[in-house]
């Protein structure tokens, strides 16, 4: 048996679920579509009965056309929104493998250039897109917001946070132990102001 015998094709799929749900209905449509940089998003929804309000699946492709031989280049849209309905319908049918005998041949001649060329490795700020550091460090110099991390976890669960400020004046901020038994609650941990005006733990 080859790598590739467990894999239906999107046609296949097809004709099981019009075959298992006779009324069925498949929407797909275009989340993204960045021509100039070669790549698309598309999103498919499948409802057992064209009545239906919900979809029974929800899936997604995206397609990149750097991922594709010369001579299939000009039909990646297509067969993106085929791979689409082909992972839907897996979904709703049940299948074994997710992915389509498409997908995986495409994946065995992918060009070697795109195979080596590590995208992941790449920030996404080349390509204009915003960070989550990027996006926190704005925040924080134009709003002037503080962001904090999640509460500490002890052996009871999450600490509270406890804030306020003293009967001497100065502000005091720690988490402690939820345990309701004093004897029995973790020690807590508590911070100090720092010269920067950020919290921090006391050591």
């Amino acid at each position: 048996m080859g790598f590739l015998d467990n894999y239906e094709t999107v046609n296949q799929k097809v004709i099981r679920l019009h075959a298992t749900f006779p009324t069925n209905r498949i929407e797909t449509s275009i989340i993204d579509w960045q021509p100039d940089k070669g790549y698309i998003l598309i999103e498919c929804r499948i409802f057992r009965n064209y009545e239906d309000e919900k979809p029974a699946a929800i899936d997604y492709a995206h397609g990149m056309v750097g991922a594709y031989n010369p001579q299939m280049k000009r039909w990646y849209v297509e067969d993106t929104v085929s791979s689409a309905i082909g992972r839907c319908a897996s979904v709703v049918l049940g299948t074994e493998t997710k992915p389509s005998l498409e997908s995986m041949q495409q994946v065995e001649t992918m060009p070697k250039a795109f195979i080596e060329e590590d995208l992941w490795a790449k920030p996404f700020s080349e390509d204009g897109f915003a960070t989550a550091q990027s996006s926190m460090d704005e925040i924080k110099s134009k709003l002037g917001g503080e962001i904090l991390s999640e509460a500490p976890i002890c052996a009871h669960g999450h600490m509270l946070l406890k804030e306020g400020t003293a009967k001497t004046g100065k502000p005091y901020r720690g988490h402690v132990c939820v345990e309701k038994v004093k004897a029995n609650q973790c020690s807590p941990i508590w911070y100090v102001l720092g010269s920067d005006g950020q919290w921090k733990v006391q050591l």
